[in-house]
């Protein structure tokens, strides 16, 4: 604070426009926050989707085991029909969720890429808060030396008087 109170309106502008920052900052961090959540719910997607298919594919198997055996043995047209279409419907099922989890890997990146530039930006404001406040403080000294050197001059020559 200046000796007599008084703070330039150099300063409490600068002084107000790193405030702007800092609310700008505080907006951009929860939007980062909003897309860590999101890509979060995102990834959580990708992976239960992913151990659906895992699960098709075993059940698949399992019927693909159990046709080959009805070959084997007594032949059972009944069955061996009824076990083939139940391979078949399988392979429709894991084709779809084939397609489910390309659908969520793709939107895992979209929410990947949306959370990067929001952490950019938010970097960005960062370091411009930074600067601004550096700034500030450089004018605040300025001024206090400024407002000093004054006070020494005014001592100064009515000492000389």
């Amino acid at each position: 604070m200046f000796a007599n109170g008084f703070i330039p309106e150099a300063v409490k502008n600068d002084f107000e426009e790193s405030t702007e920052y800092q609310s700008v900052l505080d907006i951009k961090q929860k939007l980062e926050s909003q897309e860590k959540i999101a890509f979060s719910l995102a990834a959580g997607k990708l992976q239960e989707e992913q151990e659906k298919l895992q699960n098709l594919m075993i059940q698949k198997a399992s019927y693909d085991r159990q046709a080959r055996k009805l070959v084997e043995g007594k032949i059972d047209i009944l069955e061996i029909n009824t076990c083939r279409r139940a391979v078949e419907t399988m392979k429709t099922r894991i084709r779809t969720q084939m397609l489910e989890v390309h659908k969520a890997e793709k939107q895992l990146e979209e929410v990947r890429l949306r959370l990067k530039e929001v952490m950019i930006e938010r970097k960005t404001y960062e370091k411009l808060r930074e600067k601004k406040f550096e700034e500030f403080k450089q004018q605040l000294l300025y001024e206090e030396n400024k407002e000093v050197d004054e006070l020494v001059s005014y001592t100064y020559h009515r000492e000389e008087r």
